[in-house]
């Protein structure tokens, strides 16, 4: 039995969830992160060094670091499909997985911990305002990207689109104005229409 150490509310760990419900693979969940606590053990030390969630154990497997796990996930149980055949085509896609942990995530998270967990030190207005701008900047790039293809590596719903998506779907949610991106917003309702993102991104921020 596969098992995920990470709370729901948590999009790194969304992005692990998400997965496998695109692959149908039965799994156990344990709470950890926050108000759980878990992280904190010398158990899960041995295990995820960071003490930070998501880790996962695969049948004695364990590995932590969320985009490396949808990529595993995706290679061992959907090479061809989720993880691109190809092999230049497959790098594409890492290359979108590793622009949105390096760009659009770390823009994204102080205005989500500013605006929705309510962290005095990112809760500023200029902080979130400054924010906000250098996502916009990232978004505008996506935007083109999308402009010629369904999905972000082609027109194939690929392991690109988990990560990208997941990030793209908090930033929708936050109580900010925002540019159109009309391109976004088409891409984003076809990632709405898949079952695993209903079933664990679509949920309210917290």
């Amino acid at each position: 039995m596969l098992t995920v150490w990470g709370r729901v509310n948590s999009v790194n760990v969304q992005k692990v969830l998400w997965t496998l419900a695109e692959l149908e693979l039965d799994f156990e969940r344990i709470d950890a992160g926050l108000s759980f606590g878990v992280v904190d053990t010398p158990a899960y030390g041995e295990k995820n060094p960071n003490r930070l969630v998501p880790t996962i154990d695969d049948n004695g497997f364990v590995l932590w670091e969320s985009n490396v796990i949808v990529r595993y996930l995706a290679s061992k149980y959907s090479a061809g499909r989720l993880c691109p055949a190809d092999l230049q085509k497959r790098f594409q896609a890492e290359s979108w997985m590793d622009w949105q942990a390096s760009n659009l995530q770390p823009d994204l998270t102080p205005v989500f911990l500013g605006l929705i967990r309510k962290i005095p030190q990112f809760s500023a207005p200029e902080t979130i305002n400054a924010g906000c701008r250098k996502c916009e900047r990232w978004l505008a790039i996506l935007d083109g990207h999308l402009a010629s293809r369904a999905f972000v590596n082609g027109d194939a719903f690929t392991m690109a689109d988990i990560p990208v998506g997941a990030t793209v779907n908090r930033w929708s949610r936050l109580p900010i104005d925002r540019q159109p991106h009309a391109h976004i917003e088409h891409w984003l309702a076809a990632l709405k229409t898949r079952p695993g993102f209903a079933r664990h991104l679509d949920l309210p921020l917290s």
